[in-house]
């Protein structure tokens, strides 16, 4: 996720990184000014299409459904970034269901448990690690170092590996329970967090696997590609060649929404605008180990 200031405007106005919406769209952007300038020339010189009775007012056409298309991409926007921030509410809470959890074991443990201790402390970050595997790719690889989390050993290639890391952590906390250091009331205590992962997990991949419908989303760049292909009929005869900077300028700018609204509708990728899950990784890490 990139990190910004969002008062430096100079600095936003003036940088473009390679997920900017110009880099992506330089060549359509290229073939939509070629195609305007085509229709600019041939139309002021040869075809004189805009001056016939049914073409003079195709421009009130455009407006009328340059309004609808707005509506759409603003629906198709807000859409998308409803999906990241739900995405974002979800890492948040495993942040804070890992902290808690941290926080309740340190209470009930016995300080002498050096090696339970221990065993929460790798494993309850392991989660987040793993989750993030998980929803970034098809196959869960797993980037962790199996001298550091010897957990990994008895997990099994093919399963649902964040499932495999839940249960984990729920039969130590049951056979805890068993030997008598946590008593029933205790192991109660600690089960919402514990069965919490499993629903983060569970939003996260509805998120994930559900992407926007496919008919909605290529209506949108059908309604794209007729409105701007048929933007230099309208206004080739009011603006001259001025049309082909502003049939290149109005394509940009909707293309660029529906390709942000793209970008962010799954927030679990490695794209610049997607979450920083490893960094969240991290820091469970890091503020588990703090507590335990």
């Amino acid at each position: 996720m990139r990190i910004y200031d969002p008062k430096h405007w100079f600095d936003i106005l003036f940088q473009f990184h390679k997920h900017d919406t110009a880099r992506k769209l330089g060549k359509l952007i290229c073939i939509i000014t070629l195609y305007a300038a085509g229709v600019a020339y041939l139309e002021l010189n040869f075809l004189n299409l805009s001056e016939k009775s049914y073409l003079k007012n195709l421009h009130q056409m455009h407006n009328l459904l340059g309004f609808a298309l707005s509506l759409l991409l603003v629906f198709r926007t807000n859409t998308a970034y409803d999906r990241w921030w739900e995405g974002r509410k979800l890492w948040g809470s495993l942040v804070n269901n890992s902290r808690n959890l941290a926080i309740k074991l340190h209470a009930l443990l016995p300080e002498t448990d050096i090696e339970t201790r221990a065993y929460f402390k790798r494993v309850i970050p392991m989660y987040a690690s793993v989750l993030r595997e998980h929803l970034q790719s098809e196959f869960t690889r797993y980037a962790l170092d199996e001298k550091e989390h010897p957990e990994l050993k008895h997990m099994e290639d093919g399963k649902h590996a964040p499932n495999q890391v839940a249960k984990m952590l729920q039969n130590k906390a049951v056979g805890l329970q068993k030997q008598g250091i946590l008593t029933g009331e205790q192991l109660l205590f600690i089960n919402p967090e514990l069965t919490s992962f499993t629903d983060i997990c569970g939003a996260c991949e509805r998120i994930k696997n559900t992407p926007i419908p496919y008919s909605y989303s290529a209506f949108i760049k059908k309604f794209i590609f007729v409105y701007v292909m048929t933007l230099p009929f309208g206004y080739v005869l009011s603006l001259g060649y001025l049309m082909i900077p502003v049939v290149a300028l109005v394509f940009y700018v909707l293309a660029s929404l529906e390709v942000i609204a793209e970008e962010i509708e799954d927030p679990f990728g490695s794209d610049t605008n997607d979450l920083p899950m490893q960094k969240m990784s991290e820091n469970i890490k890091k503020h588990v180990a703090e507590i335990l």
